[in-house]
């Protein structure tokens, strides 16, 4: 298959990667630079000519809608453009909407897992679009991740992501500040896990992902909070979700106060750059 893929840094790049290891015919473009290995185009319209598929994976909406602006006139009617980036809904259902309107077969599937995950082809796409899209962007998904849930319509994709990640940003939250408590409270941290991992407290954010270092399997905890998913990334999707919830008048309190303690951590304290589960050490600094 002929891929055009715009968009290649920490998460696009080693996406690329996989597919041209499975013999599929990438070319690449990015401003910044394509990766070693990927050939390159010298413009984002040049690598969507000729192209079967278009992946994209850009930083936010705005971005989204420039560069479908210069890839859809430039594809062939019938191809697909699948929207890999985590961007608010509107614009995912605006973009597709333009494909559409083009002839073209319009996908938006956000991901989840993190740069690991995309390194080693372990993701997981909540893909919005049709049933033909998604059955002709199948193999595709399998070789980039490990599951690929079909969440219905144009922008359904980002709907879920951005549902997903309100929920880990608040999770994270009360696993820190209940490994906070503990400490204060003489509980040894260990002994906290043990018990929480097996009963009623038990979540992806205490099980998989431990923000206590050298306690549960191996996190950003074990490597000085550096990140696996950012702070400002959690920020990110966490605000496109509070926007989310003020279009369709959402009471979303929890929510709401997550993106506001990943806003202060991030813009005013030393969260940017890492890991959102350097949540630990902030609370365990401060006090009531």
């Amino acid at each position: 298959m002929k891929i055009g893929f715009i968009g290649l840094g920490n998460m696009g790049g080693p996406m690329a990667a996989n597919l041209i290891k499975e013999g599929h015919d990438v070319t690449g473009f990015d401003p910044v630079g394509v990766p070693d290995g990927i050939p390159a185009a010298s413009s984002a319209a040049d690598v969507a000519r000729d192209a079967d598929v278009v992946i994209t994976m850009l930083p936010n909406g705005q971005i989204l809608r420039s560069v479908a602006d210069q890839v859809i006139p430039a594809m062939d009617t019938g191809a697909i453009l699948l929207d890999c980036s985590t961007v608010d809904v509107d614009s995912a259902r605006a973009v597709a909407q333009g494909a559409e309107n083009a002839g073209l077969l319009a996908m938006d599937a956000p991901v989840s897992g993190g740069i690991g995950g995309a390194q080693a082809g372990t993701l997981t796409f909540m893909v919005g679009g049709t049933d033909e899209g998604f059955a002709k962007v199948a193999e595709l998904l399998d070789i980039m991740g490990q599951k690929a849930v079909h969440c219905g319509g144009s922008g359904n994709g980002q709907a879920a992501k951005i549902c997903n990640n309100m929920i880990l940003g608040a999770t994270m939250i009360a696993t820190c500040e209940a490994f906070v408590l503990a400490d204060k409270l003489g509980l040894d941290r260990q002994a906290m896990f043990d018990v929480v991992s097996t009963s009623s407290g038990y979540s992806w954010t205490m099980n998989a992902y431990c923000p206590a270092p050298g306690v549960g399997p191996q996190s950003p905890a074990d490597n000085d909070y550096k990140p696996g998913f950012a702070a400002e990334l959690m920020l990110k999707d966490l605000r496109l979700s509070q926007q989310a919830a003020e279009a369709v008048d959402a009471d979303t309190p929890m929510g709401e106060r997550a993106t506001a303690l990943y806003e202060q951590f991030v813009e005013h304290e030393d969260g940017k750059g890492r890991d959102f589960s350097a949540m630990l050490p902030r609370f365990s600094s401060r006090s009531r």
